[in-house]
């Protein structure tokens, strides 16, 4: 490819991302995959390469390495996504190493988790800060998860990974 193809390909890349970014502030749909943006997914695999574009020729910033992670997908381009972490940090990662099974990671440390959606009743676990928990029902203020066999119910605002306004059945 020649110096002017290049720089022209990345003039198409750079509107392209920027119009997938306008898009995600906008709360619109995908143009690849037509479902919502912003929205949660999960690392597939126990590895994941972060570029800083939508492309293998762009270079590495960082790995994922925690399978199960939930990132918040924020563009589409072509088989790449623009994910973001619960620090804020993100990139392009592909497709492939995605996962739409929801998962959540725990804010707040000896996080309480219940029987039933209500604090008076039975606590059946308690969480520490940065575990991974695969996300249920989700109500007003209540999720369900389970991490390490135990199921039961917990707060939503000590969980990154679920939307404050978010309802699931």
């Amino acid at each position: 490819m020649t110096r002017r193809a290049r720089g022209v390909a990345l003039a198409i890349a750079v509107t392209l991302m920027a119009a997938g970014a306008a898009g995600a502030a906008e709360g619109e749909r995908g143009p690849v995959t037509n479902l919502p943006l912003p929205r949660y997914v999960s690392l597939k695999t126990s590895e994941g390469n972060v570029r800083r574009g939508p492309s293998l020729t762009h270079r590495i910033d960082w790995v994922y390495v925690r399978r199960d992670m939930p990132l918040e997908v924020t563009a589409e381009f072509g088989h790449w996504r623009r994910v973001r972490d619960r620090d804020g940090a993100g990139g392009w990662v592909h497709y492939s190493l995605l996962s739409g099974v929801r998962t959540v990671i725990v804010t707040e440390d000896l996080l309480p988790v219940y029987t039933r959606p209500a604090e008076g009743s039975q606590i059946v676990a308690k969480l520490g800060i940065g575990v991974i928990a695969r996300l249920g029902e989700c109500l007003a203020i209540w999720c369900e998860v389970e991490a390490g066999g135990q199921h039961g119910w917990t707060r939503k605002t000590a969980l990154w990974g679920v939307a404050p306004d978010e309802l699931r059945d």
